[in-house]
């Protein structure tokens, strides 16, 4: 029954939030059938090709709250910090003159006049410094349209935007109940996005407290709804400073959130054949070859951290992040390593667009 759902999938044809829920759950020999059709597919429509996105971890200063983020405004244990123009434009040309192709710029949310004019700067800059070679995604939070549009203008031409879930009432238990953590509005602003050309990404957290295989796989269905051209989505990892490390509910052990997160990554290759899907840095926080294995069934992009040393054990959004002690040019090498052992090679010096997005372009 298993695989003629994962076989409904693959050619589209109809299926449920129930079937979904079921190939969740699937074990052994399903697993195997469904992780060998995703990797079957990246091939066919994506290809053998990892693209790098250079992180920067640009602030650890945020005005929201949420229960699960340990850089949350409530957490007084946190050394915050900003880092300067110079150690931003610093990275950004690291990952240039290594032929990363791309750079993400992620930091807490934050809105103000001082703030998007300094992102503003900051893409202007990165673009004129690298003969405007260099792609840009950014990570910034809701933002009112008038920014999106000044940054888009400025240079930056992708966007992640993460919904963590995308049921209402969940998302409520895992937020604050205030105007700054409105379902409604995170939903708005990806739409948003979309309407101001943005390449537009979300993605969720996995084996978080309240959530069912039906919320995962309605989950899925949004995304594919939604019509996302980019996803990053990875295991819920506790952080010992938030309010949520300390509540008395049941969660999955970290290895079946680790699992869950594959299937998650295979079933949404599968039915969204041509998206980006990052290999996220939570699962090597799991297990130490995560990454290779989600590069393996469905994901081809990684974001290797080029963030200043000095200020990556403050950028913790949950326990136990791996590389917080490695330079930028550790990253490399490791990475080089680990994407030709997980049978991929290196889109060095290209964007690595979504697929998704340029074929849509194509047909309008």
């Amino acid at each position: 029954m298993i695989r003629n759902i994962i076989d409904n999938i693959i050619a589209d044809k109809s299926y449920s939030i129930e079937d979904l829920s079921l190939v969740l759950q699937c074990n052994d020999d399903d697993r195997k059938y469904l992780f060998k059709k995703s990797q079957e597919i990246k091939e066919k429509y994506v290809g053998k090709k990892v693209y790098f996105r250079g992180l920067i971890e640009y602030s650890n200063i945020c005005a929201k709250n949420c229960y699960y983020c340990g850089i949350r405004r409530d957490n007084k244990t946190l050394e915050r910090y900003t880092m300067t123009n110079d150690e931003v434009i610093e990275a950004a040309m690291f990952a240039y003159k290594n032929r990363y192709g791309s750079i993400v710029i992620q930091s807490g949310e934050i809105s103000s006049p001082a703030f998007t004019e300094n992102i503003t700067h900051l893409l202007t800059q990165i673009k004129k410094l690298s003969n405007a070679e260099l792609g840009i995604t950014l990570s910034l939070g809701e933002q009112n349209e008038k920014t999106y549009k000044q940054w888009y203008e400025a240079g930056a031409h992708r966007y992640l935007l993460r919904i963590e879930t995308s049921n209402k009432e969940h998302y409520q238990k895992i937020h604050p109940n205030d105007d700054l953590h409105s379902y409604e509005n995170r939903v708005n602003m990806l739409n948003l996005l979309k309407k101001l050309n943005y390449q537009v990404g979300t993605g969720v957290m996995i084996g978080l407290p309240f959530q069912t295989y039906e919320n995962l796989a309605a989950d899925l269905m949004f995304m594919k709804e939604f019509d996302i051209h980019m996803c990053g989505m990875g295991p819920y990892i506790e952080h010992k400073d938030t309010p949520m490390y300390s509540w008395d509910i049941k969660l999955l052990p970290i290895k079946e959130r680790y699992n869950l997160t594959l299937k998650m990554i295979a079933i949404l290759r599968i039915m969204m054949k041509d998206i980006n899907i990052a290999s996220t840095t939570a699962l090597q926080a799991i297990d130490p070859i995560g990454r290779e294995k989600a590069i393996t069934i469905g994901a081809n992009i990684i974001m290797p951290n080029i963030t200043p040393r000095k200020y990556r054990d403050k950028y913790f959004l949950y326990d136990n992040k791996p590389c917080a002690d490695e330079e930028a040019e550790d990253c490399i090498r490791c990475l080089e390593m680990r994407i030709k052992y997980a049978g991929g090679e290196i889109g060095y010096n290209e964007w690595g667009d979504s697929k998704h997005f340029l074929n849509k372009l194509s047909h309008e």
